[in-house]
């Protein structure tokens, strides 16, 4: 399917989920759905919560494997939350599988406070300079390296204007995030560099499903485990921190790294705290 095709049944499969209608979808016999990175009936979870979808819209699609996602915003009672939706068709357009990240804050032992939801240009234009779908990859999946148990060598290659927002904030060179989190008033490869996470123990069930090629785009998911374990480690800079994760814990990330030049430029991430080493159903199904 081409990228418009894609585009029309995303819109119609959004379009349904406002209207709390499952069966406006076209599904594929023996569709699989998952929120959260749990495996769901067609219509329960988001379906029958849903008041409105938020106005922030990025879309982006590979048409070399009939997949097309999402990241927006949806409205449910008490708050509105980072969404994202990855939707996979077969040659007729059916949905064949359909995978939602919602954030919802109020659940979440760990918040982003006064989250904004905003287009950035560089994420809705073309690569100018598009590397192999590999290659792409291969970046991506080095950003997941750097960030696993983060001792300040990079396994990427980053702009050096890269941003990345996670769950509606900006956490680099952000100098007011920073007051909180303070290694979010540096830069990507700064934040690295400095050893900052070495609390991520590890980078688990990584999967790179949709690709766009020439947008350079690759969408990611996996998880982040904390073992809880270390209490203070030290910065490249010589520096004694303590570590803010100190009991087993868990992300489960969707993210998404817009390649161009044959570096990461930019990176939007939406994460949820799940039960520590929790397992991917996806990954049972492949």
């Amino acid at each position: 399917m081409d990228r418009s095709a894609l585009y029309a049944v995303l819109d119609g499969y959004l379009a349904a989920l406002a209207q709390r209608d499952a069966a406006a979808v076209r599904w594929a016999d023996g569709a699989l759905t998952s929120e959260n990175n749990v495996m769901l009936a067609i219509g329960d979870g988001l379906w029958g919560t849903i008041e409105d979808i938020g106005s922030y819209a990025l879309r982006f699609a590979d048409p070399a494997t009939n997949q097309v996602g999402y990241f927006g915003t949806v409205h449910e009672p008490i708050e509105e939350s980072a969404f994202t939706l990855r939707l996979k068709l077969d040659d007729s357009g059916a949905v064949v599988e359909a995978e939602a990240c919602v954030v919802r804050q109020s659940d979440s032992g760990i918040k982003f406070e006064n989250p904004a939801y905003w287009t950035k240009p560089i994420l809705e234009a073309n690569a100018t300079a598009p590397v192999d779908r590999a290659e792409m990859i291969r970046l991506s999946n080095g950003y997941f390296d750097t960030l696993q148990l983060n001792d300040g060598t990079i396994h990427t290659r980053f702009h050096p204007d890269c941003q990345r927002v996670e769950n509606g904030v900006q956490t680099t060179n952000n100098p007011d995030f920073g007051k909180i989190v303070p290694v979010s008033a540096l830069g990507c490869e700064e934040q690295f560099r400095m050893g900052n996470y070495r609390y991520d123990d590890e980078l688990r069930a990584r999967r790179f499903p949709l690709v766009d090629e020439e947008r350079g785009l690759v969408l990611a998911f996996g998880f982040i485990d904390h073992s809880g374990r270390l209490d203070t480690y030290q910065l490249t800079d010589g520096r004694t921190v303590k570590s803010p994760v100190r009991r087993p814990h868990s992300f489960y990330i969707s993210e998404l790294f817009k390649i161009d030049h044959g570096m990461i430029c930019q990176i939007e991430a939406n994460f949820i705290t799940v039960p520590y080493r929790m397992p991917c159903p996806w990954d049972a199904l492949a």
